[in-house]
């Protein structure tokens, strides 16, 4: 092991975008090393109970209101606004660095996802290794592999590799123009980049895919530097203990569902009919009911004792009492549901969801279908498929065997320690 060095996690997202980053730095303390996590405030608790120390980058709320407008879950503008926000968001960032990191020292690694455009610009100014990670199989964008959620995939789906190569090159433009991450590299000197796709999102320092690979299988065009691990299944389980009526509900008999749209809650205007969905389900299928997750106002106005609402619960303490879960397709709850090898039904919108949902579908483990289109109708046969259909209660045990296969968590760690060589800039 090398001694101890300074490492910066520079996350970009949400609650699934932000905890495999806690799990990143819990391990590399344990290694001895002191790690930073720089983002929005809303997060300083999750990263303080971890014991990371954090700064916060100050943007003024705008995240939080970018997390709860409508055209974030809209399919058509989604990745725009996403890519928006990202750029509005650097100058922020940068100053965040500038103020309350650099002092502390220059850090020797630093680590977030692509979308992380500060994190890319450090490493060009000031030459601090990057390394990008990837949460999902879809950031890399494969034409040996298109995910779900692309436009005309099905379409593309048909065409022979190199015509896939170069519909996707024709198209790796930027969504819109990056007008913030643009000044800031004139302000420091940097060359902006072309294409973020191209020129930015894959760090020539290493790429790191937290995901196994019977979930997403090494492709012939990922960049050559990436090391593939496991999903880091990372819920701050230890720090969030469980009510002991929250306890005493899970453990009474009967069979139970647990009904979350994530910590984004899936955008307002779905959210009241997922969960009066739920609830209808639940009570036709005369079951008990975990909702976690998403403003109250969005719930049903009169619940009964058959149904538990929680702000927020780890995966891992529910999900040896829960039957079948039904999530809105983060990566993060996903693999939760594989380890514990309960069945899922995915209610996919947007970003990486439509592409979580079809590999849960085709490791046998439950099944997808559109949130905007989420329903009692449409989801009370998938319920009783996964309550009651032997195929799929295997297949999603299976997955839980697999985790018994998982490499060592020091070879991940080996490897980023590794990449800490300082980068010769211009």
């Amino acid at each position: 092991m090398l001694m101890s060095r300074r490492i910066l996690l520079m996350p970009h997202g949400t609650a699934g975008d932000v905890l495999p980053l806690i799990w990143l730095g819990r391990q590399l303390k344990q290694r001895g090393h002191e790690v930073i996590m720089l983002w929005v405030d809303m997060f300083r608790d999750a990263a303080t109970r971890a014991g990371i120390d954090f700064v916060s980058v100050k943007d003024g709320g705008e995240f939080q209101r970018m997390a709860q407008e409508a055209a974030l879950w809209s399919k058509e503008q989604s990745m725009r606004q996403g890519h928006a926000y990202a750029d509005r968001c650097t100058a922020a960032c940068m100053d965040a660095y500038a103020e309350d990191v650099a002092p502390r020292g220059r850090p020797d690694l630093v680590l977030g996802p692509m979308i992380s455009l500060a994190a890319r610009l450090l490493r060009e100014k000031h030459g601090i290794p990057f390394v990008s990670i990837n949460i999902q199989p879809s950031s890399f964008i494969s034409a040996y592999e298109l995910p779900a959620g692309l436009p005309w995939v099905w379409v593309m789906r048909k065409l022979p590799v190199f015509l896939r190569k170069l519909i996707l090159t024709a198209a790796s433009g930027d969504f819109q123009p990056m007008p913030v991450l643009r000044q800031c590299c004139m302000d420091l000197g940097v060359r902006p980049p072309h294409s973020l796709r191209q020129d930015w999102y894959h760090s020539p320092d290493g790429v790191l895919a937290l995901f196994p690979s019977w979930f997403g299988k090494p492709q012939p065009d990922w960049p050559s530097n990436t090391f593939q691990w496991d999903f880091p299944l990372e819920d701050l389980a230890e720090e969030s203990p469980l009510s002991a009526d929250f306890r005493a509900f899970l453990e009474a008999p009967g069979k139970k569902l647990l009904f979350t749209l994530g910590s984004a809650g899936g955008g307002s205007q779905h959210a009241a009919e997922f969960f009066r969905a739920a609830l209808e389900c639940t009570l036709q299928l005369d079951c008990k009911a975990v909702f976690i997750g998403g403003d109250h106002a969005h719930l049903p106005p009169s619940l009964p004792p058959s149904v538990h609402v929680a702000a927020y619960a780890p995966y891992s303490r529910l999900l040896k009492h829960m039957d079948v879960a039904i999530h809105a397709g983060g990566v993060g709850a996903a693999a939760q549901f594989f380890a514990a090898g309960v069945p899922q039904i995915v209610a996919y919108s947007v970003f990486d969801q439509p592409d979580t949902a079809e590999r849960v579908e085709k490791n046998g483990a439950g099944f997808a279908l559109p949130l905007a289109s989420f329903s009692s109708a449409r989801t009370l046969p998938l319920l009783r498929r996964c309550l009651m259909e032997e195929t799929v209660r295997s297949a999603a045990t299976e997955c839980r065997h697999r985790f018994l296969e998982r490499p060592p968590v020091t070879l991940l760690l080996e490897w980023l320690e590794s990449r800490m060589q300082p980068v010769l800039t211009p």
